[in-house]
Formats: C-alpha cells, sequence, structure tokens
C-alpha cells in the first residue's frame, strides 16, 4: 500500500477547502527554494520567499511560508482534538479497520485510478539527493519508492534519467496501485521494477537484495501503518539500504488542518484516524521521528514545513504541517542518531536551483485526503 499521502488522496484542491479559483497563482508566487525549516535551528534565516510580515495582507496571496503558530492557534488545535476524543471509533469497528487495511487501499485506487499522478516537482528542490542519481556519470544506482501509489516518484526520475545504470524500484500495499504503475506507458521493466510489498510485513521483499539500495523514498506513507508496526518498518528499511543510503521522507506533521478536521467517529487512537474511504493516517510529532529514525540511522535532516493556505475568495485560513527527514545507514563504525558531517540545516543562504519549479500552493497538498467524514 502506498500510504503515500497523495498517497492516495490526491484528489481535486477543492476537497480540501480551496477553490480551483484560488488554487493557482500566479509567477510572483511561483517556489523555488525550500521550504522545510530545521526543527534544531529555530532562529535560522527562513527558506521560501513567502513570508508573512503584515497580518492585514494575509488574504494577498495563496500561502505563506513558515507560518507561526500563536496562543490562538494551538488553543484551537487543542479544542479539537478534545472534541474528537469525546467521540472515537466505536469499539467493535476498530479492529475492522485495521484488518481492512489493505482492501480499503485497492477500492481506493480501484475508484480514482487515473485521477492521482502528480509528478512531484519539488522534489528537486527538498531531495536533490534523488537527482544526483539520475546523472549521466552517476554509475550503477538503486533507487526504491515505497509506497508508490501512481509512481509519482519513480517515473519522474526514469522520465528525465541520463544514467543507463538507474534502476528504480516501486512497491505499494495495494495490489491494485501496481497494476496502475505496470499499465502507465512509461514502465520499462528494463529500468524498473513494480510489486506489491508490506513495509510493515515481517522482512523485506524477496525482489530485492539485501542491502541494495542507495536511496529510499518514504513520502507520505508511514503516517499509514499502525504504530505497532513501525518498529517492523525501521528494520526493513534498515535491512534494504546501502551502508551510507539515504531515505528521504516527508509526512503529516501534528496538528495539520487534515487532523484537525476528522469528525466524530474517525478517532482510532491517539493521533490515529481513519478517513471516510477508510484508509488510515496518523500524525506525528518531530520527537517520534527522531526516536524512530535515530534508533538506526544518522540524522541528517529532521525539518518541519509550516504552511498557511489561504482562500482568499472565502478569506479562509488553513494551516498545514509537514514533517520532513533524510535518515543515513552509517557506515560500519558509525553511530546512529547523531548529526553526520553533511548534516543539512536549512539556513544561510540557499542557492537557486538550476530548474524552473512550479510550487506556488504546496508539497502535494492540499489534496492529500478527502473531506473527513
Amino acid at each position: 500500500m502506498n500510504t503515500e499521502e497523495e498517497t492516495k488522496h490526491e484528489t481535486s484542491s477543492s476537497s480540501n477547502g480551496v477553490d480551483s479559483t484560488t488554487a493557482n497563482t500566479g509567477e510572483a508566487d511561483k517556489k523555488r527554494e525550500s521550504s522545510s525549516r530545521d526543527v534544531n535551528s529555530p532562529a535560522s534565516a527562513p527558506f521560501g520567499g513567502r513570508i508573512l510580515v503584515d497580518e492585514s495582507a494575509v488574504f494577498e496571496q495563496n500561502a505563506w511560508d513558515h507560518a507561526a503558530w500563536g496562543e490562538e492557534q494551538v488553543q484551537h488545535a487543542q479544542k479539537e482534538i478534545a472534541r474528537q476524543s469525546l467521540n472515537p471509533v466505536p469499539t467493535e469497528l476498530v479492529e475492522m479497520y485495521h484488518a481492512e487495511a489493505a482492501e480499503n487501499w485497492n477500492k481506493f485506487y480501484a475508484k480514482n485510478e487515473n485521477k492521482f499522478f502528480k509528478d512531484r516537482h519539488w522534489l528537486r528542490i527538498e531531495f536533490p539527493e534523488l537527482f544526483q542519481m539520475i546523472e549521466a556519470d552517476a554509475g550503477e544506482k538503486n533507487v526504491m519508492e515505497i509506497g508508490c501509489g501512481a509512481g509519482n516518484t519513480m517515473f519522474p526520475m526514469l522520465i528525465e534519467s541520463k544514467n543507463p545504470k538507474l534502476f528504480v524500484y516501486a512497491c505499494d500495499f495495494s495490489s491494485t496501485a501496481v497494476d496502475v504503475v505496470k499499465n502507465n506507458p512509461e514502465y520499462d521493466a528494463k529500468r524498473g521494477k513494480a510489486f506489491v510489498w508490506d513495509l510493515a510485513g515481517d522482512d523485506i521483499p524477496p525482489e530485492v537484495e539485501p542491502e541494495s539500495m542507495d536511496v529510499l523514498v518514504l513520502i507520505f506513507v508511514l503516517s499509514a501503518l499502525h504504530p505497532d508496526k513501525w518498529e517492523n518498518a525501521m528494520n526493513n528499511l534498515y535491512k534494504l539500504l546501502k551502508p551510507g543510503g539515504l531515505i528521504v521522507f516527508r509526512d503529516y506533521g501534528r496538528y495539520d488542518m487534515a487532523q484537525l478536521r476528522f469528525k466524530k467517529n474517525r478517532l482510532l487512537s491517539d493521533n490515529f484516524y481513519v478517513r471516510g474511504d477508510g484508509t488510515r493516517v496518523y500524525f506525528f510529532e518531530s520527537d517520534e521521528i527522531v526516536k524512530l529514525f535515530g534508533s538506526k540511522f544518522t540524522i541528517e535532516q529532521n525539518a518541519v514545513d509550516r504552511r498557511l493556505i489561504v482562500n482568499r475568495l472565502r478569506k479562509v485560513k488553513m494551516y498545514r504541517v509537514w514533517l520532513q527527514g533524510k535518515f543515513r545507514k552509517p557506515l560500519a563504525g558509525g553511530t546512529p542518531g547523531a548529526p553526520s558531517a553533511t548534516t543539512v540545516v536549512t539556513s544561510g543562504d540557499n542557492e537557486e536551483p538550476d530548474v524552473d519549479v512550479d510550487n506556488s500552493l504546496s508539497l502535494d497538498t492540499p489534496a492529500d485526503s478527502p473531506k473527513p467524514a
């Protein structure tokens, strides 16, 4: 299953309250810089060119980077979480949702087969390491997109690749999603391989050799797993990566708008929800990510992306929160947890990328989930 945000819930922008009339921004709003900020460098110079300085100007554009949360936002979030806890998923239905997780993802893909492919242009900004793999002289490289959905990372890499020795694996919990990938005209069995695999399973997939991956892509995937399965996931990621290999990670942050909008009978357990289509989602804190990945990997980036999305027509403000990280498997004798010599800190000058990237609204959002029922 892919579990990725877009994961599966790459529906229309209007599904999260952003009118199509305001979803597209002008040339001045196009983003060409990272919008994530290292959680250990709160005083760092922010990336992204859309910083809200004057609150009276909030509705002058569609999105603002590094949206600061005041006491009002915090109290609102806590109030919504308290409201949800009063009416959780009925006990007799909880196990049903867990047992039917794979089938619910299959149903999602069957229903939305041609609606959720999205070229993640923002990958080139946030995870340039991925695109080092496609250079002509990069040599033999293996990349694996876990929770591939429609192949939103696989196909852009293969299409742009100049590296004849690049091979991209794509796997998903959902067999229907894997069929979508295989049926894509760009799918080439000589350059990539798609297959069904559960990241939360007991072992790595037989299609892949242990310690053979240079980069693992984990985007809006971990949040779909039951918290009891996180340790299995970490073990599998460790087995897949070469020593020195990298995980690129992005997922939902605590108090993201998508979390606060859930209505009654959607809370499975603390910060873990079931959507109206039966798929599940967890909302993380940075400390949880550090604890999970820091037990086995070197933490090269631990960042948060706080975005204020506005609907200028309806005068509505929506706060998004995503977490982002880069985690490297230590070389022999290396120590997990502590930042390495290549730690990425989102501070100082940021060199503008060579490509023209339209990342004006958000990173694959706010089309990441349907309206919670």
